[in-house]
């Protein structure tokens, strides 16, 4: 029978319609200012905290609209920003530093939405408020810290093999090997080829007792890739630590990463603690050589001269004990005297490096060295230069009364911010290489729900002009189609929904867009209908031919506007992608809506009876 669906095909539509409407739902609901409280470290949080809340919340006189317990995380509702920055400030308090305190925009989505996953859409940068960073990786410090590590696993290797050396240094972007016996020259090029295959090994052309060592271009190229990709997932720890919900961090070719946290109102703490390199090293202090013979120029072939806060030289042994790296939990801990200090957790490997050492040097000093990276712009020959420098201090000197290795203090920070910082740097990882902020915007929430305002208008302004054309013009086939691109949109809402994807106002103009091509499809379907019932076709082979015969046209149309959005997604970056994402979902509801759910309303109005004129 012509214009007629089966059973199963209408319940199919109407299902998918109410799939669609139900999903779309949270997206109407809004946002409760809120704060998050997740642990840091390896607490569990625990009803005694969720009591502490309540206690504190209430002394202070800060209403509570909602508290949740969920997956070892406390989210606490408010009603209104004010209190919620408010018990911000008096949780951070009460609290400690084993939790973080976190402001956050939690959706206020009805419990009946969430227990069936019903999720709003996430909000971008430019509609939520946030603040947008571009960082650059500082390549040729990778490679550099590549040719310090090396250096050191040489010299460890040497003294390991018993091979007597006169120095083991870098030199003009090569390890340069000084061997004081010409005869151990054949047995250190086959252990260095050994042990080091991503090593250039060659001997010097000038000296018969050296042997350059450089890094290969290959192992070049891996390092500057490792360092980007590292200092990604760094990035993602030390943002999970500072709280932001819904961050973007990526790669932005070769040597840049974006990073967006939409929401954040502390832009300075999160700026500063993206760009921060902060690391610790720990080495034993160099007591069988004389200081100010090392001062005067008689540095130690095995030590190095470092200095404290105070300025005074500290001679220290170059073999690192354990570095930044090998700490798996740091946090602040005030020691017995009050003082900031940060209480260290090391891996495996790093405890037992620190156990052997300490059981071999109980009364020795041991120091440690607090390594950071700064940047800062000058002026050189008229010229505005980046310059960067490594700053190395040794922030505390203390004697080995017992040996240790898993767990111990730091102490000799300046203050408990500082002390709170590195804890948290310590936590997320060490930077791979240092990054500067080459970019920064900052968009302010206010502005960014003037942008949804604005937004939503002209989403609104054009889905009623489209209405008011198709009523006009196509009277009752026109309300079928404005009723069709109603569901279309709540469709497209509700797949974003689903997928979690992240709206962005170019995700808007999507959408804009798929209004108008949506009725595109209606248009031509309903102008072939017109078409064949002037050739004097019957009206229902009018509005079956209509449907059918259009199809190929609308598809192909369709099918070429979506490759031109997948491309738009592979090859295009930050707002082009949100675009591409809300237009390819919208090509494949409007598909769907348009020739699908025209088709069963049509047949509902006009399948299956004698019709003497169209309402079209």
């Amino acid at each position: 029978m012509q214009n007629h669906f089966s059973l199963w095909k209408n319940l199919l539509i109407l299902i998918a319609f109410a799939i669609g409407l139900i999903y779309a739902l949270p997206n109407l609901y809004g946002n409760d200012p809120s704060v998050q409280i997740a642990p840091v470290s390896t607490v569990k949080l625990e009803q005694k905290h969720v009591d502490l809340i309540k206690s504190n919340l209430s002394a202070a006189g800060l209403p509570i609209k909602q508290l949740e317990f969920l997956n070892n995380q406390i989210l606490v509702r408010f009603a209104n920003t004010d209190v919620q920055l408010k018990a911000a400030d008096a949780l951070r308090d009460a609290m400690g530093d084993k939790v973080s305190v976190a402001l956050n925009l939690a959706p206020a989505t009805p419990q009946w939405l969430r227990l069936i996953g019903a999720n709003p859409m996430y909000l971008g940068l430019d509609l939520r408020g946030g603040v947008h960073f571009l960082l650059e990786v500082d390549m040729a410090a990778a490679i550099k810290q590549a040719e310090e590590r090396y250096t050191l696993d040489v010299r460890t290797l040497l003294r390991t093999e018993k091979i007597r050396y006169e120095s083991v240094a870098k030199d003009k972007g090569a390890i340069k090997i000084t061997l004081k016996e010409t005869a151990d020259k054949v047995k250190t090029l086959d252990i260095l080829d050994r042990d080091f295959h991503n090593l250039d090994v060659n001997e010097s052309a000038t000296n018969a007792n050296e042997i350059l060592v450089k890094i290969s271009e290959k192992e070049q190229a891996d390092l500057k890739k490792n360092a980007v990709d590292q200092n990604i997932t760094t990035l993602h720890n030390r943002v999970n630590e500072i709280g932001v919900a819904e961050p973007v961090i990526q790669r932005q070719g070769d040597n840049r990463i974006v990073v967006q946290l939409p929401g954040i109102q502390d832009t300075s703490r999160a700026k500063d603690i993206l760009g921060k390199t902060a690391t610790l090293e720990y080495r034993l202090v160099d007591v069988e050589h004389d200081l100010q013979k090392a001062v005067d120029g008689e540095v130690p072939v095995g030590s190095r001269i470092y200095h404290n806060v105070n300025g005074n030289p500290v001679l220290l042994d170059r073999h690192v004990i354990v570095t930044g790296g090998e700490i798996v939990d740091a946090a602040y801990v005030p020691d017995q005297d009050g003082m900031p200090a940060v209480s260290i957790t090391l891996n495996g490997l790093g405890a037992k490096k620190m156990g052997t050492v300490t059981q071999k040097s109980v009364g020795k000093p041991m120091a440690v060295v607090f390594i950071e990276y700064k940047t800062e712009n000058k002026i050189i020959d008229g010229k505005k230069v980046h310059h960067r420098e490594k700053i190395e201090k040794v922030i505390s000197v203390a004697t080995i009364r017992d040996s240790f290795s898993k767990r111990f203090q730091t102490t000799g920070l300046d203050s408990p911010e500082e002390a709170r910082n590195l804890a948290l740097l310590l936590r997320a990882g060490a930077l791979a290489a240092p990054v500067e902020i080459v970019e920064e915007r900052t968009v302010g929430p206010s502005l960014g729900q003037d942008n949804i305002n604005k937004g939503v208008m002209s989403a609104l302004a054009g889905l009623g002009l489209v209405i008011v054309f198709m009523t006009v013009y196509y009277k009752l086939f026109g309300v079928i189609a404005n009723i069709a691109l109603v569901f279309n949109i709540a469709l497209l809402i509700s797949l974003l929904s689903m997928l979690q994807a992240t709206l962005t106002l170019p995700g808007i103009a999507g959408i804009v867009l798929t209004m108008g091509m949506a009725v595109d499809a209606n248009v031509l379907i309903y102008e072939r209908i017109k078409e064949e019932m002037r050739s004097g076709t019957a009206i229902q082979t009018s509005i079956y031919l209509g449907f059918e015969k259009a199809f190929a046209t609308i598809f192909d149309s369709n099918l070429t506007t979506l490759l031109v959005a997948v491309m738009l997604f592979i090859f295009g970056t930050g707002p082009v992608k949100g675009f591409a994402i809300t237009l390819s979902i919208g090509i494949l509801t409007s598909m769907f809506t348009a020739v699908m759910g025209s088709r069963m309303m049509v047949n509902w109005l006009y399948g299956n009876r004698k019709i003497e004129k169209l309402s079209i």
